[in-house]
């Protein structure tokens, strides 16, 4: 073919930060020309940011309690914290993550347990089942790149054997699952308002718990001066205070992620109308699946996975994308970046890094267990994403564009 079939060209752009025009700066401005405010908590008859914002959370999303911390790794510590999950445990976390998520128990004091996915690109709930220990307190569920794991079955699990179900959905925030917002039934949740994600204020996260007594150690973790402002947050609290974190957000952060939340269904419904468009212009594969979503009208909608029958599908089928003016490869390979996505890559997990000679956590007194990392622990995760080809969709890009993605895509597909 002499004309490539991609003609149009693939816009550059974003999610969240993609969508900041006058209305973040006028925010930020109100902020800063009242510095008096620049305290997240407010006088009496006073607002503040953080509390509206934190406020409107709850009310969209029908959640108790959200409290907005400094980053999205902070929300998923404060989770594991607020559940009591600490020294002497181990918590489960899947091969395909950003390292934050192994990051935030050892943050926490516990061992991560890494586990197998599955063509979601989530959690394998038989996987799960199978690392379970005497020692497990906790699995956390990651929903990767917008898209909800497989929440109804590792939910199971964990009821079975009677340990927390935490919510990752830094990557995901505003997906759904069969009708309800992701974390909202877990034992808590996190996101993260980072630059990359769908809304941003360029650094920042939320906590989320319904539970009343969990929701209060996560604001007594957060910051070691929570019960001395009079904040309401603590009123008529049954636990008594105590220290670990100082976490707490901030009013510039949440001015911004206010006004990026009043955007948020606004993105969402973008994302979710091209990739619609991508995959009803798609032939029935020969060659490849595509990622298993369980709920496609609950996703947020910006990333295309198709998984390729073999590793040699997956490398010849991205040569032919190429070819046709569609640069996209696998999610691992040897000769690729080192994803600090791919459990292969988090050095300071897999060599069990510490901060002192003692070996904190996997060496606590506290802690029976015996957990072993190795490079190639998760082969069937290394395999599903040797042949997993992924396309990220953003605001800017148009039908047309799907149009001719989804060509590039058929006629890789049939040229096999």
């Amino acid at each position: 073919m002499s004309e490539k079939i991609i003609k149009t060209p693939l816009p550059g752009g974003g999610l969240g930060w993609g969508a900041v025009d006058e209305r973040e700066i006028e925010a930020v401005t109100r902020v800063l020309k009242n510095p008096e405010t620049m305290f997240r908590y407010p006088g009496e008859n006073e607002t503040r940011e953080c509390p509206l914002f934190e406020n409107e959370l709850c009310e969209k999303i029908g959640v108790k309690g959200a409290l907005m911390v400094a980053s999205g790794t902070s929300a998923l510590t404060l989770c594991l914290s607020a559940n009591g999950i600490g020294p002497g445990d181990e918590v489960i976390v899947p091969a395909y993550t950003y390292i934050s998520t192994a990051s935030a128990v050892t943050n926490a004091g516990a061992v991560p347990v890494i586990a197998e996915i599955d063509e979601s690109l989530g959690l394998d709930p038989e996987d799960v089942e199978k690392k379970i220990t005497p020692y497990t307190k906790a699995v956390i569920l990651v929903h990767m790149q917008g898209i909800p794991g497989r929440i109804n079955a590792v939910r199971a699990v964990c009821k079975k054997h009677n340990i927390a179900l935490i919510e990752d959905a830094c990557q995901a925030i505003g997906s759904k699952y069969f009708g309800e917002y992701t974390g909202v039934n877990s034992d808590a949740f996190a996101w993260s308002l980072n630059f990359y994600k769908v809304i941003t204020c360029g650094e920042g996260g939320v906590f989320f718990a319904n539970d009343e007594d969990i929701f209060l150690r996560g604001i007594y973790a957060h910051d070691p001066g929570s019960p001395m402002w009079k904040t309401g947050l603590s009123q008529g609290a049954k636990l008594a205070p105590y220290t670990q974190m100082g976490i707490r957000g901030n009013e510039i952060c949440a001015a911004v992620a206010r006004v990026q939340l009043s955007k948020l269904d606004m993105i969402l419904g973008k994302t979710r109308s091209l990739k619609k468009k991508l995959l009803s212009c798609l032939n029935k594969p020969a060659n490849y699946i595509l990622q298993r979503v369980d709920d496609p009208d609950g996703e947020c909608g910006f990333s295309f996975s198709i998984i390729a029958k073999d590793n040699e599908a997956a490398k010849r089928m991205a040569k032919l994308m190429g070819e046709q003016g569609l640069y996209i490869g696998s999610v691992y390979n040897e000769a690729g970046f080192p994803d600090r996505h791919i459990y292969k890559n988090w050095e300071a997990i897999i060599e069990k890094h510490s901060p002192t000679a003692a070996g904190y956590p996997w060496n606590d007194p506290s802690y029976r267990g015996n957990v072993q990392y190795s490079p190639d622990m998760c082969q069937k995760s290394l395999d599903i994403l040797s042949r997993c080809l992924r396309f990220t969709i953003n605001i800017n890009m148009s039908d047309v564009n799907m149009e001719e993605v989804a060509q590039v895509i058929n006629y890789a597909d049939r040229s096999l």
